[in-house]
């Protein structure tokens, strides 16, 4: 054999053996799996409520990345254990300390101060706190450290209180028991922690007043409201619209993991948010970070590229026509303007139309004791919520009206199950009627 053809052979068995490499490879990373861990909160909470539901919408749409869901205490600890690389992706309050490799992929959705008291404790505003028994969330939770905010606005001094960290759960126990004043949290508005607490208590909220005077010291603060009627319809829990103070829960993770993983995690969250929200229906207020949200983090480049991913580059290029679109956007914006009144009006219109509906289910399930017609409210109220979401995902109806409509359908789905414990509880002993029977036999 020449040399020139063994030489011609071992080029061609080379080139064949890298092609098969290269192949082999993109097989590989094809079809191997990413595993992924979600820092979030206490089990049963709002955090991990959430993080199970971005698991779950994550396994159906892209079953190569596997998300595993980890319970911790709150942001403070997310924060530390994304920055340490233990998780992949954690979620956090705004006003967490960030670390200099936290990048923001989302905000998932506002949460606000709760400040909730015994009825026997007498306090009535933020001052009665002071010489008071509170219950706090544990080190290393967001709620933790927004209490100290609080508490720096208003000059009170750690000694000026009894505090004492507890879990959701012992904290609830613990103002039944009358073993503390008060508790305080940071919750999204209408969760279903507060509302079983208020039902089932003689608690009552107490008013946060100054979120405008404590945004000059910290800039992510929020003003918010939570409005009459949000935990209780009759009598309305709160009795008022209520201000409080809010901060914005959000999806981060490290500037250490690659770019297209977190844009196709990114692009799961918002293309398939319909599924998201059916699962957790606050994720209808998922959005993008905007720069001047004051977050204490950069968006992450992955996010960013989804984020960026319709814009038309040749805006870049042809700055000299932008005059030309403003004067010509001038000279239309007024009738604009009016279809984007109309387009709100009707998006309005939709979703009074749907709260409608749900209040007189609730009335309707208010006055009836049939299981048959508790069991029918139940599926026409999926039925609605069903409807309601593919509304939401077409821009039938707005974020903002879909929150209203949460509360309104969780108030309803609450009253039919309410209800049907009454029901059942009401249907006789089986054991009971055949001792009868026996009796009547003799």
């Amino acid at each position: 054999m020449s040399r020139k053809l063994i030489a011609s052979v071992s080029i061609a068995v080379l080139c064949l053996t890298i092609a098969g490499g290269t192949i082999w490879n993109l097989i590989k990373q094809k079809n191997s799996t990413i595993e992924l861990k979600l820092a979030t909160g206490s089990k049963g909470g709002d955090y991990y409520t959430f993080g199970e539901a971005i698991r779950q919408v994550i396994a159906k749409n892209e079953p190569r990345i596997q998300l595993k869901v980890i319970p911790t205490n709150g942001s403070v600890e997310n924060m530390q254990l994304l920055d340490e690389g233990k998780v992949q992706l954690a979620l956090v309050q705004n006003d967490t300390p960030a670390k200099p490799s936290a990048r923001a992929i989302a905000l998932i959705y506002p949460e606000v101060f709760h400040l909730i008291v015994s009825q026997k404790s007498e306090i009535k505003s933020i001052f009665d706190l002071k010489g008071k028994r509170i219950a706090l969330m544990p080190k290393g939770s967001g709620a933790y450290n927004a209490f100290w905010i609080l508490a720096k606005h208003y000059d009170f001094k750690p000694t000026d209180f009894q505090l004492r960290e507890m879990t959701p759960q012992q904290a609830a126990l613990a103002l039944r028991n009358g073993q503390v004043d008060a508790i305080f949290r940071t919750l999204p508005i209408g969760n279903s922690w507060t509302r079983e607490l208020l039902r089932t208590t003689q608690a009552r909220m107490i008013p946060i007043d100054q979120a405008a005077a404590m945004k000059i010291s910290y800039p992510y603060l929020v003003d918010s409201t939570i409005p009459k009627g949000t935990y209780k319809a009759i009598p309305a829990v709160p009795e008022d619209n209520l201000p409080t103070v809010g901060v914005q829960a959000a999806l981060i993770t490290s500037e250490q993991i690659p770019g297209k993983l977190v844009k196709d995690i990114t692009s799961i969250l918002y293309e398939n948010r319909h599924d998201l929200v059916k699962i957790e229906p606050k994720a209808a207020t998922i959005s993008q970070p905007d720069i001047g949200q004051n977050l204490g983090f950069s968006l992450h480049e992955g996010a960013r590229d989804y984020y960026d991913r319709e814009k038309p580059f040749f805006l870049a290029e042809n700055a000299d026509y932008f005059a030309l679109l403003i004067s010509i956007a001038t000279l239309v914006g007024s009738g604009l303007w009016s279809l984007r009144s109309n387009f709100v009006a009707k998006q309005k219109n939709r979703a009074d139309n749907y709260n409608l509906k749900i209040l007189a289910l609730t009335e309707t399930a208010r006055q009836t004791d049939k299981l048959e017609d508790l069991e029918n409210l139940r599926q026409e109220l999926f039925k609605i919520l069903r409807q309601v979401v593919q509304d939401l995902d077409t821009d039938r109806i707005s974020p903002e009206a879909f929150q209203s409509f949460a509360f309104s359908w969780q108030v309803a789905i609450n009253t039919i199950h309410h209800k049907e414990i009454m029901a059942i509880n009401k249907l006789p002993n089986p054991k009971d009627l055949e001792l009868e029977s026996l009796n009547n036999n003799k």
